[in-house]
């Protein structure tokens, strides 16, 4: 039965699923139907966490909107995210920036990656 599920999933994949890290600014493009209209809608902010594996992997986005924490959770693979852009690298020494919520400002930032 496994491998039937492990199948399954295998085929929902995205071959070039985008790479990006917890801690990146990035920029989701997602699909949105309005009706019988579908548009693409940008939201850019910072990665929280990754979470699960495989097809069920998802991932969370926090960015502040008129002094307002806003977080939206995206599956990775999902056909509704059109595609993710990396537009700054983030320095950090965790897996989940839980700690942010509570941060306002400039506290919420997280330091760039310079190579």
């Amino acid at each position: 039965m496994n491998e039937i599920i492990k199948n399954i999933e295998a085929a929902q994949l995205k071959e070039n699923a985008p790479e990006f890290h917890v801690g990146d600014t990035v920029k989701v493009y997602g699909k949105i139907k309005e009706g019988n209209r579908e548009r693409i809608q940008v939201f850019e902010g910072t990665v929280l966490k990754r979470q699960g594996g495989g097809a069920r992997e998802t991932f969370t986005v926090r960015k502040s909107s008129n002094g307002i924490g806003v977080e939206k959770t995206w599956p990775l693979h999902s056909p509704n995210v059109e595609k993710v852009e990396v537009v700054r690298k983030g320095k950090v020494r965790r897996a989940k920036l839980n700690y942010l919520r509570d941060r306002v400002g400039k506290r919420a930032k997280v330091k760039e990656l310079v190579k």
